[in-house]
């Protein structure tokens, strides 16, 4: 075990190294041009399949070359091999029509046309499927460039395709390919020099030969020793293609899909400025992570052609590895470990989440602890202690990434053990301070709450401003395999994140206000509103775009409330515009001073200028309206939204006494609840992951209510005994007017007495 801890440790310094420079490139003054690229695609490859004895090509070319994990996520679910071919084609993502189960289909025939060359000369060839390709593809909305990749050698250069995936790859709109090959056998040095840029399709490796109905043993056992017997044809002709490159030539070889299930695949190149290092993309900003999409635009920019605005891919770079070949891809494994554990655990924990917190408080309060007068008082301790562990999870996933959970045996049970321990830190620390605090943070509801809320923020946001690390493959972070975000502030998070700074800049500025004027708490919720949305929406930090939409109207209603500003109609409207405003100048900076960093924000801008954002915007309203089937319980999530925002609007109407009290206990809680509830409803509208937006903020959100109505001073049913006896005012700004607690007669109201309005 102290060896395993050891390597895990090892490989997170490594990572850690590879922090700083992974934006940088290897390219060094004098570098010979790269002037043949060759595309050599093996179905399924990934670097499990490579060993010294079984694929010497490989491992060679991994040890002189640049090495990285290749994500082939395409539109549906499964990547085949011909999706990935026809990807290339069109430098977007792209597919052939298949079951979302099932086998992936064949690639599409590619036809030599008649007569044809002497033996072993390539020539014209068709692939007849491809008009009817392009149409099924228009559905998808991703501004594909048909036939972008069989242009990059230019309008009088040739580029030659053997096999069928390559012949895919080059093919036309019309389907033409000018230049081909049936089998990468007979490639040769003088065809390898013929044309610029060479695509093989060298095969695929099967990911289930076994017949139905075999023993599970035997069919592992069956298809590894197909895998290991395509693995070694494969290398052989790639052997052959590599002892006859031509000078200043750039071989790329990569896995163009998936097998039977999503993996990270291979990828590796050699040839100049790719000498024993590690691939990078500003695509990712990951050290060892590049798309597919990349491959298209990299092979342009290769052969000195123009790259159109529409392609999202950007060029692949090498950066200093880690160590030798081995702790390279042990880290590399390490990424798909990970990005495994994210696959099969994330619906698991959001449903033990989703139904186990509701549950857990819901049992709370229905186990009578003991009798008498002291029951509700242990009711209420148990409550906060468990809400303040819950409301400290997700803060917890991410701070588990600190130990590299994915090169130890059993990630999952490790990284979901270290977020438990972490969270219980968190909430220890929180409860300490509820305890001990003095003076203005003394008896402070919002104490144990803001504690929580302050860490998260903190960790979150520091996280995004230092190339998001610790959201990796963890419940609330980043899916590596979905291809989504690399970066950044993930769609699960949004609501975490900016409620977290609400309730943060909510508590500060509350302790503020009751020991000062107003002038003294604003600039503290200031900084906390800008920290919070400049390290989401930056575009060298987050570079969220919905995101920062979503949560910049939510600090505008809290500050407007702590300055005692009533919120018009007009108001509401330039509140609500305030974060597409604030995006259009990131983005705008973005796209005319790169030095921000490449990001998606200043890619629409440019889309937008030259007439490509309407196939991105179609793409992501279709997105965000299909997650309102995404499962069967996705119908219920309106519905909860929608009464929790008639709670925090008229929680006296709706006999809520506990909110009640608490609107009159802590002034800004009411403005801090409608801020949340707002950045969860626009987050809803602003992001493609639609109506699951407000459904991730439950980890957070619930307990933290738990948290805030179990700390407020228990009164049997009266006011605090320092509160005015008959009225009490607290701010109403997301309503229009002030909320006013009474109750009748000036006695000591009871339960029912109390009204709000």
């Amino acid at each position: 075990m102290h060896g395993t801890w050891g390597r895990a440790l090892a490989i997170g310094a490594a990572l850690l190294a590879l922090a700083a420079p992974a934006s940088t490139t290897r390219a060094a003054a004098g570098t010979p041009a790269i002037r043949h690229v060759v595309l050599a695609g093996i179905g399924g490859l990934r670097w499990s399949d490579m060993s010294p004895g079984a694929t010497p090509t490989l491992w060679r070319l991994a040890g002189n070359g640049s090495v990285g994990s290749l994500v082939v996520s395409g539109i549906h679910p499964l990547t085949c091999p011909a999706d990935g071919w026809l990807t290339l084609n069109a430098g977007a993502r792209a597919a052939v029509p298949h079951p979302a189960a099932g086998p992936c289909p064949a690639i599409p025939p590619v036809t030599a046309a008649q007569p044809q060359p002497r033996p072993g000369r390539p020539g014209p060839a068709l692939v007849a499927a491809m008009p009817a390709l392009i149409r099924d593809n228009a559905q998808f909305h991703y501004d594909p460039q048909w036939g972008l990749l069989a242009g990059a050698p230019g309008p009088r250069a040739c580029a030659t395709a053997a096999g069928p995936g390559a012949g895919l790859a080059l093919a036309s709109p019309a389907g033409r390919v000018a230049s081909y090959l049936p089998s990468p056998s007979a490639l040769t040095p003088a065809i390898l020099a013929r044309c610029p840029l060479t695509v093989a399709d060298l095969g695929n490796l099967p990911s289930s030969p076994a017949p139905a109905g075999s023993p599970a043993r035997t069919a592992a056992a069956r298809t590894a020793a197909a895998r290991t017997a395509a693995a070694r044809a494969a290398d052989r002709q790639l052997a052959r293609i590599a002892a006859g490159l031509p000078a200043d030539s750039a071989l790329v070889v990569f896995a163009p899909g998936d097998g039977s299930q999503p993996h990270l695949r291979a990828i590796l190149v050699s040839g100049p400025r790719f000498a024993a290092g590690m691939l990078t993309s500003p695509s990712t900003r990951r050290p060892g992570v590049v798309l597919l999409i990349d491959l298209t635009p990299t092979v342009l920019g290769w052969l000195r052609a123009p790259v159109p605005t529409a392609v999202n891919g950007q060029q692949l770079a090498a950066i200093p590895r880690p160590g030798g070949l081995p702790a390279t891809l042990s880290l590399l494994a390490g990424q798909d470990a990970a990005a495994q554990v994210y696959r099969q655990t994330v619906t698991p924990f959001y449903q033990l989440v989703g139904f186990g917190y509701p549950a857990l408080f819901a049992l709370i309060w229905l186990v009578p602890w003991g009798r008498g007068a002291s029951r509700r008082s242990r009711r209420r301790v148990i409550a906060r202690a468990a809400g303040v562990w819950a409301a400290s999870v997700p803060a917890g996933t991410f701070l588990a990434s600190l130990v590299p959970w994915w090169a130890l045996p059993h990630p999952a049970l490790v990284l979901y053990a270290l977020a438990a321990g972490w969270a219980a830190v968190m909430a220890a620390a929180a409860l300490a301070w509820a305890r001990w605090a003095r003076g203005r943070w003394r008896d402070d509801p919002l104490g144990p709450a803001g504690v929580v809320a302050a860490v998260t923020l903190v960790v979150i946001g520091c996280d995004l401003i230092t190339g998001s690390r610790l959201a990796q493959e963890t419940p609330f972070g980043l899916n590596v395999l979905e291809a989504g975000r690399f970066y950044g502030l993930g769609n699960n998070a949004l609501v975490i994140y900016g409620g977290s700074g609400i309730v943060c800049a909510a508590w500060l500025g509350g302790a503020a206000l009751r020991r000062g004027p107003r002038r003294r708490a604003l600039p503290i919720m200031a900084g906390v509103s800008l920290f919070t949305v400049i390290a989401a929406g930056w575009p060298g930090f987050g570079a969220k775009v919905g995101g920062t939409i979503a949560m910049v109207p939510g600090f505008l209603v809290l500050l407007a409330a702590a300055a005692g500003v009533r919120i018009s109609a007009r108001r509401i409207l330039l509140a609500a515009v305030s974060g597409v405003a604030l995006v259009a100048v990131f983005a705008l900076v973005n796209y005319f001073v790169p030095v921000t960093g490449h990001s998606d924000i200043g890619g629409f801008v440019g889309q937008a200028l030259h007439g490509g954002a309407a196939a991105t915007v179609h793409r992501k309203i279709g997105s965000n309206l299909g997650s309102l089937t995404a499962n069967p319980f996705i119908p219920v999530i309106p519905v909860v939204v929608i009464a929790l925002g008639l709670m925090i609007a008229w929680p006296g109407r709706l006999r809520c006494t506990l909110l009640v009290r608490a609107y009159v206990a802590v002034p800004l809680l009411r403005a801090a609840l409608s801020a949340v509830w707002l950045i969860a409803v626009l987050g809803w509208f602003a992001e493609d992951s639609g109506v699951t937006v407000p459904a991730a903020g439950l980890p957070l959100v619930l307990p933290l209510i738990v948290v805030i109505l179990s700390s407020v001073p228990d009164t049997r049913g009266g006011l605090p005994a320092n509160d005015p006896p008959r009225q009490a005012a607290v701010p109403r700004p997301a309503l229009g007017g002030p909320v006013i607690v009474r109750n009748a007669g000036g006695q000591a109201p009871d339960r029912a007495g109390w009204r709000i309005e």
